[in-house]
Protein backbone atom coordinates (compact mmCIF):
# COMPACT_ATOMS: atom_id res chain seq x y z
CA UNK A 1 0.00 0.00 0.00
CA UNK A 2 1.55 3.27 -1.06
CA UNK A 3 1.62 6.09 1.41
CA UNK A 4 0.56 9.22 -0.46
CA UNK A 5 -0.56 11.08 2.66
CA UNK A 6 2.80 12.45 3.88
CA UNK A 7 2.64 10.11 6.86
CA UNK A 8 6.17 9.82 8.28
CA UNK A 9 7.71 6.34 8.29
CA UNK A 10 7.79 6.09 12.10
CA UNK A 11 4.07 6.89 12.33
CA UNK A 12 3.19 4.55 9.47
CA UNK A 13 5.00 1.70 11.27
CA UNK A 14 3.32 2.54 14.60
CA UNK A 15 -0.17 2.61 13.04
CA UNK A 16 0.45 -0.65 11.14
CA UNK A 17 1.45 -2.30 14.43
CA UNK A 18 -1.64 -0.97 16.22
CA UNK A 19 -4.30 -1.44 13.53
CA UNK A 20 -4.25 -5.07 12.40
CA UNK A 21 -7.96 -4.98 11.51
CA UNK A 22 -10.40 -2.28 10.43
CA UNK A 23 -10.77 0.27 13.24
CA UNK A 24 -14.47 0.52 12.39
CA UNK A 25 -15.89 -2.90 11.49
CA UNK A 26 -13.10 -5.06 12.97
CA UNK A 27 -12.58 -7.18 9.84
CA UNK A 28 -9.06 -8.53 9.38
CA UNK A 29 -7.28 -6.93 6.45
CA UNK A 30 -6.62 -8.89 3.29
CA UNK A 31 -4.45 -8.30 0.27
CA UNK A 32 -6.18 -6.23 -2.43
CA UNK A 33 -5.82 -9.35 -4.63
CA UNK A 34 -8.09 -11.27 -2.22
CA UNK A 35 -10.69 -8.52 -1.86
CA UNK A 36 -10.46 -4.80 -2.54
CA UNK A 37 -13.17 -4.16 0.09
CA UNK A 38 -11.15 -5.67 2.94
CA UNK A 39 -7.77 -4.26 1.90
CA UNK A 40 -6.39 -1.68 4.35
CA UNK A 41 -6.62 2.01 3.53
CA UNK A 42 -5.38 5.09 5.36
CA UNK A 43 -8.03 6.93 7.32
CA UNK A 44 -8.00 10.45 8.73
CA UNK A 45 -10.44 10.04 11.63
CA UNK A 46 -11.05 13.79 11.58
CA UNK A 47 -11.37 14.60 7.86
CA UNK A 48 -8.38 16.90 7.71
CA UNK A 49 -5.35 15.64 5.79
CA UNK A 50 -3.14 18.17 7.58
CA UNK A 51 -3.69 16.44 10.97
CA UNK A 52 -1.04 13.74 10.78
CA UNK A 53 -0.90 12.41 14.34
CA UNK A 54 -1.19 8.98 15.96
CA UNK A 55 -4.61 10.13 17.23
CA UNK A 56 -5.92 10.93 13.75
CA UNK A 57 -4.31 8.38 11.43
CA UNK A 58 -5.73 4.87 11.38
CA UNK A 59 -6.17 1.93 9.04
CA UNK A 60 -9.63 0.85 8.02
CA UNK A 61 -11.02 -1.38 5.29
CA UNK A 62 -11.79 0.25 1.97
CA UNK A 63 -15.51 -0.48 2.36
CA UNK A 64 -15.73 1.53 5.61
CA UNK A 65 -13.47 4.25 4.24
CA UNK A 66 -15.57 4.77 1.12
CA UNK A 67 -18.79 4.72 3.17
CA UNK A 68 -17.49 7.28 5.68
CA UNK A 69 -16.04 9.54 2.99
CA UNK A 70 -16.03 13.13 4.24
CA UNK A 71 -18.75 12.58 6.84
CA UNK A 72 -18.13 13.54 10.44
CA UNK A 73 -17.53 10.43 12.57
CA UNK A 74 -20.58 11.03 14.79
CA UNK A 75 -22.83 11.43 11.71
CA UNK A 76 -21.41 8.38 9.91
CA UNK A 77 -21.90 6.15 12.97
CA UNK A 78 -25.67 6.79 12.66
CA UNK A 79 -25.73 5.78 8.97
CA UNK A 80 -27.52 2.75 7.53
CA UNK A 81 -24.11 1.35 6.58
CA UNK A 82 -23.08 1.24 10.25
CA UNK A 83 -26.49 0.00 11.44
CA UNK A 84 -26.47 -2.86 8.93
CA UNK A 85 -22.99 -3.94 10.04
CA UNK A 86 -23.42 -3.46 13.79
CA UNK A 87 -20.82 -0.68 13.90
CA UNK A 88 -21.50 1.39 17.03
CA UNK A 89 -19.53 3.78 19.25
CA UNK A 90 -19.01 0.78 21.57
CA UNK A 91 -17.84 -1.68 18.89
CA UNK A 92 -15.13 0.44 17.26
CA UNK A 93 -11.40 0.27 18.06
CA UNK A 94 -10.02 2.20 21.08
CA UNK A 95 -8.49 4.87 18.80
CA UNK A 96 -11.98 5.64 17.44
CA UNK A 97 -13.56 5.58 20.92
CA UNK A 98 -11.00 8.21 21.94
CA UNK A 99 -11.99 10.42 18.97
CA UNK A 100 -15.68 10.03 19.92
CA UNK A 101 -14.89 10.96 23.53
CA UNK A 102 -13.18 14.11 22.20
CA UNK A 103 -16.38 15.18 20.42
CA UNK A 104 -15.72 13.94 16.88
Amino acid sequence: MANNWNIPDWLEQEVRQRDKACVYCGKKFTSPKVSAKTAPSWEHIINDASIITRENIALCCRACNSSKGQKKLSVWLKSDYCKERGITPNSVAPIIKKAIANGH
